[in-house]
Order: structure tokens, then C-alpha cells, then sequence
């Protein structure tokens, strides 16, 4: 049990305070969207938005691009999503749960493979060299994207393309040196697998009201 908690914390022995600090408040923010992201509450957007602010800060410092540019798009379609979510008519919610038409899974593709050129450009344009983690990177931005975007549409897929990317960003942060987010993201995999079978009892439901 040591040895798990070392793994997670050795990497912050030499780092500074504020940095420790911030990393902390992302931890507990991410958490706390997620739950509410699984419970369909509004309040996945606020916490969620001080989550991603602070981590395009995080990122940028430490020269992760990729993962900073799909945290600084989360940031402004946190802003969509929380419009989105809040729209009511006739006091019920205008979106609601439901499943991606296959229009809706063309466009989600197409986010992910723009997603992935993009954070490429990126990477080349600040000139560093692109390593495997990189790849790797570009590979999660993109499944990220598209995620977020499904998620601002309350479309239950968006879960599926969540678990997958938490499971490849664990040991990819944790390989940087980031033991906390890499903490955050096993945490996040449980959460959102709940999250899935939540909302697809949801759409039973309401296909049973129907």
C-alpha cells in the first residue's frame, strides 16, 4: 500500500506549494463535476470550469499542449453546456438524455480527427519534439473533444468516449510525473462507468413514459 501511495506522491516532493495546491483544487473540482456530470446536475459546468481553468495553467507551465488546448475548449463548452442545460420550456428541460443519430456520430467523428490534426499543429508550431505520450495525447484530445461536446448534449455516448480516454490518460499522466491527475482520472473511469448506466436507465424510462 506504501508503494501505491509513493507512486502517486514522490513526483511532488520537489515541486512548489502553489503548484501542489492548485493540482489539489483541480482534483477536487474534476471529482466533484463528474459526480454532478453522473447525477445530471448543472452544477458539473461551475466546478467543471474551475477544474479546466486551472489546468490549462498546470499544462501550459509544464509544456503539455495538447492536453492544454482540450482543456481550454472545456473551459468554453462548459460555458455552451451550461447554457444548454439550463434552457426550459413550459417549465421542463428542453434537452434531455438521449442517444446520438447517426448525423450526430458523423460530426463526433469528424471532432475527433480534427481534435488530433490539430493538437499535431500545435505541437509542431511550439517545435518540441512529439514523443509516444504525445501520440498518445493527441489520441485522448481527441476522444475528449468529442466527448464534451456529446456531453453539452446530454448524449449518453458521450460516457463510452469518457471511460475509454480515462483509461489510456492514467498511465499516461502518471508517467509524466503527474500522480494526482493520474489519481483524478481512475477516479473519473469509476464515476463515469456509473454515469452510463444511469443515464441509459434514464432513457428507459423515458421510453417506457413515452
Amino acid at each position: 500500500m506504501d508503494q501505491f501511495f509513493d507512486f502517486f506522491l514522490n513526483t511532488y516532493k520537489d515541486k512548489d506549494t502553489f503548484v501542489v495546491i492548485l493540482e489539489a483544487i483541480v482534483l477536487v473540482t474534476g471529482i466533484a463535476s463528474v459526480w454532478y456530470a453522473k447525477k445530471e446536475n448543472i452544477l458539473v459546468y461551475p466546478t467543471g470550469l474551475i477544474a479546466t481553468i486551472i489546468s490549462v495553467y498546470l499544462l501550459l507551465n509544464d509544456k503539455l499542449y495538447g492536453d492544454m488546448m482540450i482543456n481550454f475548449y472545456f473551459s468554453i463548452m462548459s460555458i455552451y453546456g451550461w447554457w444548454n442545460w439550463s434552457r426550459t420550456k413550459n417549465n421542463q428541460k428542453v434537452v434531455k438524455i438521449s442517444r446520438t443519430n447517426t448525423n450526430e456520430k458523423i460530426i463526433g467523428f469528424g471532432l475527433f480527427l480534427l481534435t488530433i490534426a490539430f493538437t499535431y499543429i500545435v505541437y509542431r508550431i511550439f517545435g518540441d519534439e512529439i514523443t509516444m505520450s504525445n501520440y498518445v495525447d493527441m489520441f485522448t484530445s481527441g476522444m475528449f473533444f468529442t466527448a464534451m461536446w456529446y456531453m453539452a448534449k446530454k448524449k449518453i455516448e458521450n460516457w463510452t468516449l469518457w471511460i475509454i480516454a480515462d483509461i489510456v490518460t492514467i498511465p499516461l499522466y502518471a508517467y509524466r510525473g503527474l500522480g494526482m491527475l493520474s489519481f483524478q482520472y481512475l477516479i473519473f473511469t469509476i464515476l463515469a462507468v456509473q454515469a452510463y448506466f444511469l443515464w441509459k436507465k434514464s432513457i428507459n424510462n423515458n421510453l417506457q413514459t413515452a
